[in-house]
């Protein structure tokens, strides 16, 4: 073959490659209309719940009378109490990043129920379930939160202590446990560490201060000044206003960089860092439909190999286990949520709203029922 053939050979390559690439951006950004009318399934056991038959923003959600789940082999069915609020919901709602939607719906979402923390009751079990029984308070995660019942795999739940409310405990799962999992497992934290949290006022950042104090660690947290004191009753030794002083041109060097905002650049964050320390990605702001937040966690994969320090991206996995450790530091006192409002769950949509804002101080809850005790919540703003 000729070099001339074989360059237009590549040529004609890359440019199938191309138009591939572009048609999958065009596929996954589609979004369907959404139907005038509610077509979703509805049979003699029904319940409250929250649907989207589209992609889009809260306005799309609506409150809707829909089948009640049967737990089937390993699954439980638990009547909501209270459901917790997080980012990745509106990311589900909106299809955003695009490229999420090879696996929640192409044009519109495949499954209608939102909503992923929860804390309730077990009504029912299915078969094979021991671990848990009818009547039992647990909280955990599963898809279709926002609804009267919940079916969840008991590998997803665990027990909620005597001394937790359901809306405190509805308040742990995803953000707790992405905490949890970036400092102990992908942080490597150790006592007497120097940690900082960039973000420790939001949802996964009050759970990771109060976490790393658990474990032993030397504790500065990054947040806005209405925040301040906020991150300092929740145990941080150090707290810096984002207003006032940015920590990457500061001299302190940490051993572990908890980055809940992805606010600085890899390379500006890697000058905070100790010779071999370590930076965690837990989110990003960034405004690329197809990959969004995804884009700088990619980005701290590439760059880690050339360079001393290791960054780190994370998606937690809510399992029993990590659960029931959570449940332990809470039934100590080592670990409370902070819940800055509670809504019901016909204003589900005004929560997702808020959440979006970026202006929640650490967590946002539903309440179907009522707690059973007063909640020592964060100001309102």
């Amino acid at each position: 073959m000729t070099v001339k053939r074989r360059y237009k050979v590549l040529g004609t390559i890359a440019a199938v490659l191309l138009v591939a690439f572009l048609a999958l951006v065009l596929t996954l950004g589609h979004n369907s209309a959404c139907p005038s009318r509610y077509t979703g399934p509805v049979g003699e056991r029904q319940m409250s719940a929250v649907i989207y038959q589209c992609y889009g923003g809260p306005d799309v959600l609506q409150l809707q009378r829909t089948a009640k789940p049967t737990p089937t082999e390993g699954r439980v069915l638990v009547s909501v109490y209270a459901a917790g609020v997080n980012p990745l919901d509106w990311h589900f709602l909106r299809g955003e990043p695009t490229v999420m939607r090879l696996s929640s719906g192409i044009g519109r979402p495949t499954d209608e129920r939102l909503g992923v923390d929860f804390a309730g009751i077990v009504e029912a079990v299915g078969k094979d379930v021991t671990q848990v029984q009818v009547g039992d308070r647990v909280f955990g995660g599963a898809g279709g939160a926002f609804g009267e019942f919940v079916s969840a795999h008991v590998t997803s739940l665990a027990r909620i202590p005597g001394n937790v409310s359901f809306a405190q405990a509805a308040a742990v799962p995803v953000a707790a446990v992405t905490a949890l999992q970036a400092l102990r497992d992908k942080g490597e934290l150790q006592p007497g560490q120097k940690v900082l949290i960039n973000g420790a006022s939001g949802g996964v950042g009050t759970y990771a201060v109060q976490i790393a104090k658990a474990m032993g660690a030397d504790v500065t947290g990054v947040c806005s000044t209405r925040n301040v004191e906020l991150v300092r009753s929740l145990g941080a030794d150090h707290v810096i206003d984002y207003t006032r002083e940015d920590f990457t041109k500061g001299s302190q060097r940490y051993d572990l960089i908890i980055d809940n905002v992805g606010n600085h650049s890899l390379l500006d964050t890697r000058k905070a860092l100790v010779p071999r320390g370590i930076a965690v990605t837990v989110g990003a702001s960034s405004d690329g439909r197809l990959l969004g937040p995804l884009t700088k966690m990619l980005a701290a994969q590439i760059l880690s190999p050339f360079v001393d320090q290791q960054f780190r991206p994370i998606l937690a996995d809510i399992n029993a286990a990590d659960l029931t450790t959570l449940a332990d530091l809470m039934a100590a006192g080592k670990l409370r949520a902070v819940i800055d409002r509670t809504y019901e769950l016909a204003q589900t949509a005004a929560a997702i709203r808020y959440v979006e804002s970026g202006r929640a101080r650490g967590k946002v809850v539903i309440q179907l029922q009522p707690s059973e005790a007063a909640l020592p919540t964060a100001a309102q703003p």
